[in-house]
């Protein structure tokens, strides 16, 4: 069961802070380069229009629209959250930066390849997967 407590006791407790914290996300890009998160997107859009084409029923139009939608969803909230605070200067990494530096994650440094391979892995082989149900598809 929930109690309610007097504000002014609890800010005498020193349970509420008298000033505000310091916000603890400054930075907002995930540092990585703009074209690596339109290539992503990009496949998933690709598997898509692969089993649209793959199999063109009236009844799919409203999925498709309905899949559309949503992954268009996910590509402009990140691109909002990165644009809520324009003064904190933070930008995506330059792909030419990307390419030399690599990237830091919270298990250590990855070069550009292992990156790029880590991001790209998922939406490749989710591509792959729906040629592989289109072409079984169609020869059976």
């Amino acid at each position: 069961m929930s109690v309610r407590h007097d504000a002014k006791l609890l800010k005498a407790k020193g349970e509420i802070a008298s000033e505000p914290r310091q916000r603890s996300c400054t930075d907002r890009t995930f540092e990585l380069p703009t074209s690596m998160y339109a290539t992503y997107f990009g496949l998933l859009f690709a598997y898509l229009g692969v089993m649209a084409v793959g199999f063109p029923h009236p009844e799919m139009v409203v999925p498709m629209a309905i899949f559309v939608i949503f992954l268009t969803g996910a590509i402009v909230t990140p691109a909002m959250w990165v644009r809520m605070n324009p003064g904190n200067g933070s930008r995506a990494m330059r792909m030419e930066q990307f390419l030399e530096k690599g990237i830091v994650t919270p298990t250590g440094r990855s070069g550009p390849g292992a990156a790029i391979v880590q991001m790209l892995m998922l939406p490749v082989l989710i591509l792959l997967w729906g040629v592989a149900v289109v072409t079984i598809a169609a020869l059976s």
